[in-house]
């Protein structure tokens, strides 16, 4: 396991350092003050109260200036922090192909963007193909399984033709990812051998997708919920039986997707890991997802993917009051591609008609 340390130039040494250089003068001034000023070895009540007050002065001084100081490193932290996780789960593209998509997620972990679900949507020769994953457990601690997929998908949804491949890459990608981390974390163990079933309890559950241009929606589904069509009215959408989660058994030699429905122009497709339907209150109750999608595609004019996704991730928040309990991921994506009308027939194409009956 190659460690690498950060080394800081003097200038940001500097600038670290500024804030304390005030109150620090005020200190020395002080004791040099106190030790080396006749006024202030006079005894008496006025001359302790004018040392304390000075002593008491510095010592603010010092403590708000470190108080900004780690004030401004946290805040610098953080947008690095926020930057990078935002590069990993970024935001898909509006539009897809004729396909409108919006998607977000909440986590667990305090002050965390993004936590232990994945999800992406991207264009590719064979259609728009999207993945949305759970990883076991939640927070920063899954993001290194949430990197191995995502990595591989963003590739193997362009380079596999079928739906199929693109999961047994993903297959790989985490498999490699548990030995890393199982020789990193236990290389004693290992003695540098392969590792025979590096993190038994690590696993992903997730659901591939593919919508091809004519709407027909193909499913691969290892574990994980099936998705809502929000229409004329809510359903649920069947996605086949579900193959083992990644990571616990290996994939079955075969592998055929699954075709789950066909997605109409105006019809939508509401993805989402389990820990939106399995969110309860301070009553113990669960999250009434299909209720709250009810009543959004009731709404006139329809809802679009990103208003949608705003008004279940609000009334989550208020249903759990802020406190949720696994992280949350949703991802909605909306056929907008139009029907095209029957064309007339040209004027010389035109059917021409029966002749007459000779009986009348």
């Amino acid at each position: 396991m190659i460690r690498t340390r950060t080394l800081l130039s003097p200038e940001s040494r500097l600038r670290r350092l500024a804030p304390l250089a005030l109150p620090t003068l005020w200190g020395a001034v002080a004791v040099t003050w106190k030790l080396g000023c006749p006024l202030a070895q006079q005894p008496g009540l006025p001359m302790r109260i004018a040392t304390s007050v000075v002593f008491f002065t510095v010592g603010t001084g010092l403590i708000l200036g470190i108080r900004h100081g780690l004030s401004r490193e946290l805040k610098r932290v953080r947008a690095i922090a926020d930057a990078t996780q935002r590069v990993l789960l970024r935001p898909p593209s509006p539009r897809l192909d004729g396909l409108s998509v919006a998607a977000g997620q909440l986590s667990a972990s305090r002050g965390a963007a993004v936590g232990g679900d994945l999800y992406e949507a991207v264009a590719t020769p064979y259609g728009v193909r999207i993945v949305i994953g759970d990883v076991r457990g939640h927070g920063l601690a899954a993001l290194g399984a949430v990197v191995a997929v995502l990595g591989s998908f963003r590739e193997a949804a362009h380079d596999e033709p079928g739906l199929d491949g693109v999961l047994r890459r993903l297959d790989r990608a985490l498999g490699r990812h548990l030995r890393d981390r199982a020789r990193d974390e236990h290389p004693a163990f290992c003695d540098g051998r392969e590792p025979e079933h590096p993190a038994a309890e690590e696993f992903v559950t997730l659901l591939l997708l593919e919508i091809r241009q004519d709407g027909e929606v193909y499913a691969l589904n290892c574990g994980h919920p099936g998705p809502y069509r929000i229409g004329h009215r809510v359903e649920t959408v069947p996605v086949g039986d579900p193959l083992p989660p990644l990571g616990t058994f290996p994939l079955p030699a075969d592998l055929s997707p699954y075709h789950c429905t066909r997605l109409l122009p105006g019809e939508a497709l509401f993805l989402h890991t389990d820990g939106a339907e399995d969110a309860r209150d301070g009553a113990g109750r669960f999250f009434a997802l299909e209720s709250v999608l009810a009543e959004a595609a009731r709404a006139a004019p329809p809802l679009s993917p990103a208003v949608l996704v705003r008004r279940v991730h609000t009334a989550l928040l208020r249903h759990t009051r802020g406190r949720l309990a696994d992280d949350v991921a949703l991802l909605v994506v909306r056929n907008d591609r139009t029907r095209v009308p029957a064309q007339p027939a040209e004027p010389g194409l035109r059917r021409p008609r029966p002749a007459p009956s000779p009986h009348g």
